[in-house]
């Protein structure tokens, strides 16, 4: 029998609003006991001394990207599961621009085959909306469902045939599958730099607000013709987050994520170093844009924080900033850069913050995870808040694209466990043999 015991830390659970310290017992993997103290200790229980510690409810991670089948040289299930553990990150929904496409259920399967054999993290497929993401023939909902998705999502782009989107929906609600969406109207994007001042100067090409705002608009009116269950991907303007709030307003089934690139970075990062590190999809906003992000994170518009972790090679990352590929990582960084620009500046709680990374998060796939209660599974961040370090290169993830090298912050990761495995520790992946 596993079991282990986490003394004399902070616990920070929204899901019972406790926000003090407590004692954690666990058994075979789930939560037995919460208690001030714990006296009683069985022979064989595993202690941790979590003192000046946080112990949170492990991360969920709704939008990441493992490129795995098909793109191994960049990242792989497994380099991706341990990127996610070092990141105190229990569950990660994996999006479908593998190669092939997620879009049948022989690559789910693949998939789920590759995570079984990475005992890190929980992974969670997110199947493509059409076969091929060619934007013409919806996959097949119902099988995907029963091989094991968590939602649908087209990805990198939005299905521009509105009828096609709408059917897709029609169909989810049905089911009951979320559909996960990224904003944007390929008639009105123009490259892949942010529309502004920032890109007239630098003489590089434009990504209208526009494309992101107009297609944002458009599901949710179609999420409210159908009722699907609409949710929002990498939000970054300043409109399409107010064209969030007054769906939300109106009774729209609609949610939101915001990845901590766009709430830490504006483009005037990239007229201050124009580098590729600093090239993504949707692009880095205006600091009125960030502003925005951090105030519908604040007042509940934005529900999550997701890191649409987007590996690449060294040679697809290069310091040419118009023909490099876009996407960062962020796993491994996600809790400190969140804590250093919204919990340290006094924008979110450290309650609200977990709330971000795993309740609201649980909530939206409706898994019974993002809590501490007793008889819950035992997937837990452990983690020293006044820390202080400097973010550096060494990641478990393949790849080394990171905006965030270099940073001072204060927050570390000190401890995962999932299912009650310690699975990384004091900056170190378990190995496979010790978890058996």
């Amino acid at each position: 029998m596993n079991r282990l015991l986490i003394q004399n830390g902070i616990l920070i659970d929204p899901s019972q609003r406790i926000f003090e310290k407590k004692d954690l017992y666990i058994e075979d993997g789930i939560v037995k006991q919460v208690e001030d103290e714990i006296c009683e200790i069985p022979e064989g229980t595993r202690l941790v001394d979590a003192s000046g510690c946080w112990v949170m409810p492990g991360f969920i991670d709704l939008h990441v990207h493992f490129r795995d089948p098909g793109l191994t040289y960049k990242e792989t299930v497994e380099t991706g599961c341990k990127a996610a553990a070092a990141g105190g990150v229990t569950t990660v929904c994996t999006m479908p621009n593998t190669k092939p496409v997620t879009d049948c259920v022989e690559v789910v399967e693949e998939i789920l085959e590759k995570a079984g054999k990475a005992p890190y993290t929980h992974l969670l497929p997110i199947a493509a909306v059409t076969i091929g993401q060619q934007g013409k023939e919806i996959v097949d909902l119902a099988a995907l469902k029963e091989v094991g998705i968590c939602a649908i999502s087209e990805d990198g782009r939005s299905v521009m045939d509105s009828g096609i989107m709408k059917e897709a929906m029609r169909r989810c609600a049905q089911l009951q599958i979320p559909i996960f969406d990224h904003c944007e109207d390929e008639s009105l994007a123009g490259g892949c730099i942010n529309e502004g001042e920032v890109s007239r100067e630098l003489g590089l090409p434009g990504l209208s607000r526009d494309a992101e705002n107009a297609m944002t608009a458009r599901e949710i009116l179609l999420a409210e013709s159908t009722g699907a269950q609409l949710h929002i991907c990498h939000v970054s303007t300043k409109e399409s987050a107010e064209i969030i709030r007054m769906a939300k307003a109106h009774g729209v089934r609609v949610t939101a994520e915001v990845g901590p690139h766009h709430f830490a970075l504006s483009d005037e990062d990239i007229r201050r170093e124009p580098h590729s590190k600093y090239k993504m999809n949707p692009p880095l906003r205006t600091p009125e844009d960030v502003e925005a992000m951090k105030v519908a994170l604040a007042d509940g518009t934005l529900d999550a924080i997701a890191t649409d972790h987007a590996p690449h090679s060294a040679e697809e990352k290069t310091e040419d900033l118009q023909h490099s590929l876009n996407g960062i990582i962020g796993l491994e960084t996600s809790f400190a850069i969140s804590k250093k620009t919204l919990v340290d500046t006094g924008i979110l709680s450290p309650m609200q913050l977990v709330e971000k990374m795993s309740t609201r998060p649980a909530q939206i796939l409706g898994i019974p995870k993002g809590t501490l209660s007793v008889g819950s599974c035992a997937d837990i961040c452990v983690a020293a808040p006044n820390e202080t370090y400097v973010i550096d290169d060494q990641f478990y993830s393949k790849a080394k694209n990171s905006p965030f090298i270099g940073w001072k912050v204060q927050g570390r990761v000190k401890m995962t466990i999932l299912d009650g495995r310690i699975v990384f520790q004091d900056g170190k992946i378990t190995e496979k043999e010790d978890l058996a």
